[in-house]
């Protein structure tokens, strides 16, 4: 389980405890901070800042109209309204060349109290340097701010000398503005001349280009009337052509298709002939007709029967070859006929695809031309709008180069100012006192962080999470009572039995707390086994087990105070006890308890020391027979204070932390290390030991943070000084 706000943490109470213990120092550093900067702000040359507000309006008046443009336009139109312009704008106010002219027109570079960055005449003597170091100097100087929402542009100048500022920033500005409208006409010029120059040559390349279109149409014989106009004239006769040549080849078709069904009549009996030529020839319906009714006579006559060598079968069989000779002949007739038209037909085709050919051909010769004739045309044409565009603009940049307007002008000219704007004091005192302070902070939330240890009864709380169960003052050099015990004649008694050689001492009443607290954690049940230990080694453990069972035994409370460092005992020298027999005698024999224990000077207070120290200590406190000595113990004693080793460096504590009915954590204030008491909490809790809480031991009671302590103090330390109370 991790300590409460985790070992080393720094929660917001902790913080606030800090800076409280620490408010000496802050209140210093502020102080120091604050000092400082009125130090600075007071010793610095004053500065004077003065203002002018400049107009760049995108659309400037045009006396000549809207309609009539210049050569170089300086309104703003579609590109001034963007953000790049107007930032182009604010670098050209601040740039090299402005100041540098502005420099020249003043003579700032042989101002040494420009340079210098003084007033007017502090400086003896003249400094001449270069006009480029001092138009830089300007420049550091200049600052130019958009006004938001508007076309002004506001720009400051500051200086130790307020009407040398004035000076300055009056002529920068309107040196601006001159270099914007000298560079608008400049360009305005350039162009013009330009313009003149372009006109003649264009002059002279309209007039070429004429003459080769005339000639042109001279050599190639085409007439006045447009191209277009030919075209379309060529284009109805390839039209009428194409018409009749079709209709002729339709015709010619019809009457090839007439000779073909012609051709397919059957000589021998000529009756089953075309409809469309009995429909167009009434002859050949005719002689059908009579061919078809003479053979109907004589197959009459045949069926009557009548011989074949009759007359009348003869008769009729002589009209048949009659009518059927007059039918062929009349369809030779008729073929003869339509070959001559299909022939005709032919011919007149031929004629028409010949025309249609040759105007062909003229469309395509008049393509040819027109490719020339347009190029030729076109080459004038847009060398003549080019000259007409030109010869407009250069008559508008005329007028307008004689007309001095410009797009940029002077809303507020700078004045003199009144007052200083650095150094602002009121603000570096400010600044002073929150650097101080932030530095103040820093310094004691750094100590915090740098000092790991813990410092007070709030790191046993909120560091560690443990219940904080009182204190235990220095005895020694440094402390109060040792101040006045100084005073005193020396005492002999260690400070292990400081609780009962001096009752009345702030350090007895302190045990005494702590006894009340550990009695009152459970009324009901008070721990009788209680064992004292610490993270590592001299942190005190011995001198608290001392005190709390000494504190405990003058409540009339029947106390042993055992002995389990086996490593490096010390109970037996602060009762200067023997140690031959002690505890690791008592668990291998039971019975030598009675002997090895040993009555204190102390009423009521039982020791029983280590004994002879074993060869593995952890073994002999792990033991069953360890658990029976402690359960004999609690059986004879009402309490058992158990001082044992420290718990990060072995194990013994562990061990025996799991045999009693709480552990007491000792810590030194600025010695012991937060990790290394989280580790031992840590280490009691992996096991499912109890931990009671915790007692600071050899507090410095003179230290900030314990002065409560002595508030009650006098009344157990005055009684001291009498003589006759000092033997109790």
């Amino acid at each position: 389980m991790q300590p409460k706000g985790g070992v080393g943490g720094l929660s917001l109470p902790l913080v606030g405890r800090l800076l409280r213990k620490n408010a000496i120092w802050i209140l210093a550093l502020t102080v120091v901070g604050v000092g400082v900067a009125a130090f600075v702000a007071l010793s610095r040359t004053k500065f004077y800042r003065t203002t002018a507000s400049v107009l760049i309006d995108p659309s400037p008046p045009r006396p000549l109209g809207k309609d009539v443009m210049s050569a170089v336009d300086v309104s703003a139109g579609a590109y001034w309204t963007n953000k790049e312009y107007y930032e182009t704008q604010f670098q050209l106010i601040r740039s090299r060349r402005i100041a540098t002219e502005t420099v020249r027109t003043l003579g700032l570079e042989r101002d040494a109290a420009f340079l210098a960055g003084r007033p007017a005449g502090s400086v003896a003597g003249e400094r001449q340097v270069d006009s480029d170091v001092a138009a830089g100097v300007l420049a550091s100087r200049l600052a130019v701010e958009p006004v938001k929402g508007t076309r002004l542009v506001t720009i400051s100048y500051e200086d130790a000398d307020p009407e040398r500022a004035r000076r300055v920033l009056s002529a920068h500005v309107a040196l601006f503005v001159q270099q914007n409208l000298d560079d608008a006409l400049a360009s305005t010029g350039t162009t013009a001349d330009w313009m003149k120059d372009q006109l003649g040559r264009l002059r002279t390349e309209l007039e070429t280009s004429e003459l080769a279109l005339h000639e042109y149409k001279k050599e190639k014989r085409i007439l006045s009337v447009s191209l277009d106009d030919q075209n379309n004239m060529l284009r109805d006769e390839m039209k009428a052509l194409n018409d009749e040549l079709t209709r002729v080849r339709a015709e010619r078709e019809r009457l090839a298709s007439r000779v073909a069904e012609l051709d397919k009549i059957d000589t021998r009996d000529p009756e089953d002939l075309p409809a469309s030529e009995l429909l167009a020839n009434p002859l050949l319906t005719k002689l059908r007709e009579n061919y078809i009714e003479a053979k109907r006579d004589r197959d009459a006559q045949l069926g009557g029967g009548r011989a074949a060598r009759h007359p009348d079968v003869l008769a009729a069989a002589a009209k048949i070859a009659t009518t059927r000779a007059a039918l062929l002949a009349e369809v030779k007739n008729v073929k003869e006929a339509l070959r001559r038209d299909l022939s005709g037909v032919g011919r007149q085709a031929g004629g028409l695809s010949k025309l249609f050919e040759a105007a062909k051909q003229r469309a395509l010769d008049i393509n040819l031309l027109e490719i020339e004739y347009r190029r030729l045309e076109r080459n004038k044409n847009n060398t003549e709008r080019l000259f007409s565009l030109l010869l407009e603009r250069s008559k508008d940049s005329d007028l307008t180069r004689q007309m001095r307007f410009n797009n940029i002008r002077v809303v507020d000219a700078p004045l003199t100012p009144k007052s200083p704007v650095r150094p602002n004091v009121p603000l570096s005192l400010a600044v002073g006192l929150l650097a101080g302070l932030g530095l103040g902070v820093a310094f004691a939330l750094g100590r915090e962080l740098l000092d790991r240890t813990l410092k007070s009864p709030d790191d046993v709380r909120d560091v560690l999470g443990l219940t904080y169960l009182g204190l235990l003052p220095r005895t020694g050099e440094g402390a109060r009572e040792g101040r006045r015990a100084r005073r005193r004649a020396p005492s002999s008694e260690p400070p292990e039995l400081t609780v009962h050689a001096k009752p009345k001492s702030g350090t007895a009443e302190a045990a005494r707390a702590i006894r009340t607290n550990l009695m009152f954690m459970s009324p009901d049940q008070p721990p009788r086994r209680l064992l004292v230990t610490s993270a590592v080694p001299s942190e005190g453990k011995t001198t608290v087990a001392c005190s709390v069972a000494i504190a405990m035994a003058q409540a009339g409370q029947r106390v042993l105070l055992l002995d389990c460092d086996l490593r490096r005992p010390r109970l037996h020298k602060v009762f200067s006890a023997p140690s031959h027999l002690g505890v690791s005698n008592a668990v291998l024999d039971l019975q030598s308890l009675d002997e090895a224990l040993v009555s204190t000077e102390v009423p009521n207070l039982t020791l029983l020391p280590a004994g002879a120290l074993p060869p593995t200590p952890a073994e002999l406190l792990h033991s069953a027979a360890f658990g029976r000595l402690l359960d004999t113990l609690s059986e004879r004693f009402d309490r058992v204070v158990i001082d044992s080793p420290p718990l990060v460096p072995v194990t013994d504590a562990a061990i025996i932390a799991t045999r009693v009915d709480g552990v007491i954590l000792v810590a030194r204030p600025l010695r012991t290390r937060r990790d290394l008491a989280g580790h031992a909490i840590r280490a009691l809790r992996d096991v499912g030991a109890r931990v009671l809480g915790c007692i600071l031991n050899d507090v410095n009671i003179d230290e900030r943070g314990y002065d409560y302590y002595y508030y009650y103090a006098p009344y157990y330390t005055a009684p001291a000084r009498d003589s006759a109370l000092s033997t109790d």
